[in-house]
């Protein structure tokens, strides 16, 4: 039985052949892409060792080689926005980008490619988070760290779109076998919270400042076509106000916590109870349920 990614690969790949004439590629996709009716797989784990920290939450769900099998390309998907430095809490630790890349390779991984559509100038973000440096300490031909290439969006209509019925997606986070998405956690002035959903625009084109009108429909559409095969949600350190971009150390809270799902919407959810709020508080993770992306329900979750 295909999985979802590879149906959306499958169905990418029908459009594109059957678009003739310059015509935008129409990617059709099912509206309610049903997820587990018994309840989502959740581990959540602390510890100040942020190695042992990611070691022990995959344990929790099967090890990496239940997301990524031998041979596979990976896109491993970190927050690395903003021109910020690790302890400000704005982008992905690197230590935990590393480590999940390290699980990928060990997994068997053809390939493992990170990359992030940035906010601030790419450079500037990818040095000051520490992210490619650490990356690139791993010092393995398997692993590159890439600044977008703007000739590589395609665009698509999205036919159930509900906000967006066409929008530019970036060709290799759609080709890839899996997609590790690594967000961190943080308040967000317009959406509450930038979590898992939000972290998946840093794979898309166009001016994403206007999908903020209706953030929470968009997310929606945009998640319908990015699927994350495993969501690893930082909440070693938080950002609790002036998100996304913070820059103030009084914003930051050590929780020392790493949240992993299969489901997007469930580890978006338990994340976001770290922040006081419950699911359906956050307008994101209510549209998301309705429109079964995943669930909202934190105890009908399977905590492993």
């Amino acid at each position: 039985m295909l999985d979802r990614r590879e149906f959306i690969r499958q169905s990418l790949r029908a459009a594109l052949l059957s678009t003739v004439g310059g015509a935008v590629p129409i990617l059709a996709l099912p509206s309610r892409p049903v997820f587990a009716a018994e309840g989502s797989l959740l581990a959540v784990r602390t510890g100040k060792n942020i190695e042992q920290l990611v070691i022990d939450t995959l344990a929790a769900l099967g090890g990496m080689e239940n997301y990524v099998k031998r041979g596979e390309t990976v896109v491993v998907k970190p927050n690395i926005g903003w021109d910020r430095t690790p302890e400000l809490a704005a982008n992905t630790s690197p230590e935990l980008v590393a480590t999940l890349v390290t699980a990928c390779l060990e997994a068997g991984a053809k390939r493992v490619r990170v990359f992030d559509r940035t906010c601030n100038d790419p450079r500037r973000c990818y040095a000051q988070s520490g992210i490619a440096a650490a990356v690139e300490a791993l010092r393995s031909e398997r692993v590159t760290v890439e600044y977008m290439d703007r000739r590589a969006y395609q665009k698509l209509v999205i036919k159930d779109g509900q906000e967006l019925r066409e929008w530019e997606f970036y060709q290799p986070a759609l080709e890839a076998d899996r997609l590790i998405n690594v967000p961190i956690a943080k308040h967000h002035s317009i959406s509450k919270l930038t979590l898992g959903m939000k972290n998946i625009m840093g794979v898309i084109g166009g001016n994403r400042g206007v999908l903020h009108r209706n953030i929470a429909a968009a997310l929606c559409d945009i998640n319908l076509v990015v699927h994350s095969d495993l969501t690893v949600i930082d909440a070693t350190r938080i950002l609790v106000a002036n998100g996304p971009q913070g820059g103030r150390a009084e914003d930051v809270r050590q929780l020392d916590t790493l949240i992993a799902s299969p489901d997007i919407v469930a580890a978006d959810s338990y994340a976001a109870t770290l922040f006081g709020f419950q699911p359906h508080d956050i307008p994101t993770l209510a549209a998301a349920a309705r429109r079964g992306l995943g669930g909202i329900d934190l105890a009908r979750m399977r905590r492993v």
